[in-house]
């Protein structure tokens, strides 16, 4: 696994991992939907590479920090970063071989016009509710000869040449952006304002404090591709993992589940680092991707489980798998393509997630509402069901759905909902399409991640709905999450009963391969 993964990480280097030297200033923007045929130019700014500054193995590069400075892009104040040592001084070095040794560092920001203003081009696909949803887009659009970038300004989006005929049936917008400005950090302090060039790199010998942790590095400042920048940790993936497993399951989780998860952690940050290419790094540090946060604070006991997995991920034909993961499933497994517009695999199956006595008594399908309501109603036996939001209820009236249909620019602010219908469900039980109908007869159409994308309160998306009285309808529903993959909540309770870390991974993902990368 060492070996390998450190070939997919030099190759992700001489392919894309990049850092911009300033950002953009967005400005006289078009957007049709419809665009005429147009000369060529660039989607985004086209990044300049930067040196790995780790001398240790399989290093990943984690924003902790994204979008520094993107107030300044619509002419406001942007915070400054304050960078602050746990002991010996920081040492930050700048293209220019500017250098600073301190123990604390303050990087403002300010906007630098452009003499020469620059255009690009694109055709925008978004937004999306996920990573996963906007790469099955990518992936469409590459098997037609499409070639197409992922990008998350905010939401997850696919940005296409404007020269590239897009099929009409997949809708898209056009934009033309003037860059005539962009944003450059400084160093802020008594001696005055001293400019920075990217890339920007930064040590700390003991390590940094930040937000109520110890990160030890070392660290760059990169620009993105949106025209801000990003505090970016280079941190092996060990050393990662501890950042990890206990946001994610809890450090006073069993043994054998903390372990599955850090084989999980691993597996997916190997699928996955791909996911912020554009930008210049792997992966971020919130749940767009893995709660990752201070190492420094792990226990002994996640310490010990994460060295026990040393190197270990699950596989399926020699390739690292989907480890996707949540909090409970409310005791059925979701198929994998009940949560994301992404293709099925054999082991994210839809299953019923508890003892073989019980799951004999549940009637099936799931997709069947009367099945359905019979088993979030009834007394469950399913694994990990002491879980908070194993069940839940939730009241929406109309003004919020409406308010949150305007936010996700799914309607203007005159829809008014008074029908919510499910349409269908997938084998699980799970919602993949709801309709919600306007007093002025329009329809609204959410499917798969974007029910929850738009409806938040809504811990998952198995659940029944029901009007309880004029503008108001209450949502019964279980478990929280997409519900695909392990339940942390049932490999909890499977810990607890004896289980060991490889039975519990082979229960959520029969039939995977648990060992090293081949």
């Amino acid at each position: 696994m060492i070996k390998s993964y450190l070939q997919v990480q030099k190759s992700f280097f001489v392919l894309g991992l990049f850092l911009l030297i300033g950002g953009v200033h967005y400005s006289n923007q078009e957007s049709i939907a419809n665009p005429r045929k147009v000369e060529f130019f660039s989607t985004h700014q086209a990044p300049s590479e930067t040196p790995l500054i780790s001398q240790e193995k399989n290093v990943l590069l984690v924003g902790i920090k994204p979008y520094l400075g993107k107030e300044i892009i619509n002419d406001q104040n942007s915070p400054s970063l304050k960078l602050v040592s746990n002991g010996k001084n920081l040492i930050l070095k700048d293209a220019d071989g500017v250098t600073r040794r301190a123990k604390e560092i303050n990087i403002g920001w300010r906007a630098k016009q452009l003499l020469n203003p620059e255009v690009y081009v694109r055709q925008k696909i978004g937004p999306f509710a996920s990573f996963e949803s906007a790469e099955r887009l990518a992936n469409d659009l590459k098997d037609k000869g499409i070639e197409s970038t992922i990008a998350h300004p905010f939401d997850w989006e696919v940005w296409v040449s404007a020269d590239i005929a897009i099929p009409p049936s997949i809708k898209s917008t056009y934009q033309k952006i003037k860059v005539s400005k962009t944003v450059v950090p400084y160093l802020d302090g008594n001696d005055g304002k001293i400019a920075l060039k990217g890339p920007i790199s930064l040590h700390a010998p003991d390590g940094l404090r930040w937000e109520n942790g110890i990160y030890l590095g070392p660290f760059s400042i990169q620009s993105d591709a949106y025209g801000s920048w990003t505090l970016v940790e280079h941190v092996p993936i060990e050393r990662y993992l501890e950042g990890v497993v206990p946001h994610e399951i809890g450090a006073s989780s069993p043994e054998a589940a903390l372990a599955a998860q850090a084989v999980l952690a691993r597996t997916w940050a190997l699928a996955n680092s791909h996911r912020f290419k554009v930008d210049g790094y792997n992966l971020c540090s919130d749940t767009q991707c893995q709660v990752y946060k201070s190492p420094a604070n792990a226990n002994l006991k996640i310490k010990t489980a994460i060295k026990k997995t040393a190197g270990k991920i699950l596989t399926w034909d020699k390739e690292p798998i989907n480890t996707v993961y949540h909090a409970t499933n409310g005791g059925v497994m979701a198929s994998v393509d009940e949560a994301w517009s992404i293709n099925k695999v054999p082991y994210l199956q839809m299953r019923l997630d508890g003892p073989k006595r019980w799951t004999r008594s549940v009637d099936l399908p799931l997709s069947n509402e009367k099945y359905l309501k019979s088993f979030l109603f009834s007394k469950s036996e399913a694994f990990g069901s002491d879980h908070p939001l194993f069940r839940w209820e939730r009241t929406i009236d109309s003004s919020q759905i409406s308010k949150q249909l305007n936010q996700a620019q799914k309607v203007s602010s005159s829809f008014y909902p008074n029908k919510i219908e499910v349409l269908s469900r997938g084998s699980s039980g799970r919602v993949t399409s709801l309709k919600i109908d306007g007093k002025t007869g329009a329809e609204i159409f959410l499917q798969l991640d974007d029910i929850r994308r738009v409806l938040r309160q809504l811990p998952s998306t198995l659940f029944v709905v029901k009007e309880i009285k004029e503008g108001k309808w209450l949502f019964s529903g279980g478990g929280f999450g997409h519900g695909a993959g392990m339940s942390q909540s049932g490999a909890i309770e499977l810990a607890k009963n004896g289980w060991t870390t490889k039975q519990i991974l082979s229960h959520y993902y029969p039939k995977t391969k648990y060992g090293f990368l081949p």
